[in-house]
């Protein structure tokens, strides 16, 4: 079997399923540098551990794109996932960030995200070329 050792074994499945996602900041502010980016990237790993799937890459891109590669479990959707990851960092930057204030003043009704993302399922075949892809997008800056 091709890409055996990629496989994930689970209790009742075996699955092998990866996922692209790419979302932006509101207004396409470059905030995502620094303190802020560090505190995210944290943020991110430990939102992956507590719900049950992987962040395999991850890269900001224009300190305003975040690219992930995501390997997540047939029981949990990409909705979910998303929705977990957007929520709970903009919710955490906002708290632990003090030098967001000046990008979002408003005390209510402010959002870190673009309310759209993108998401691309990939195969064994693709995980390379986009984990490569990912991982190049600072180096693109420069």
């Amino acid at each position: 079997m091709k890409g055996i050792n990629q496989l994930t074994y689970g209790r009742t499945s075996v699955y092998n399923l990866n996922y692209c996602i790419i979302w932006g900041t509101k207004y396409r502010n470059k905030v995502l540098k620094g303190h802020v980016e560090a505190v995210f990237k944290q943020l991110i790993y430990d939102i992956a551990e507590e719900y049950g799937f992987k962040i395999a890459h991850v890269e900001i891109d224009k300190d305003d794109y975040v690219h992930l590669l995501v390997s997540a479990p047939p029981k949990l959707s990409v909705t979910n996932i998303v929705r977990w990851l957007k929520g709970i960092t903009a919710y955490q930057l906002f708290r632990q960030c003090s030098e967001l204030k000046t990008s979002y003043w408003k005390q209510k009704g402010r959002h870190l995200w673009a309310s759209s993302y993108y998401v691309e399922s990939i195969g064994a075949v693709n995980k390379q070329a986009v984990a490569k892809y990912i991982d190049d997008q600072r180096k693109k800056e420069q």
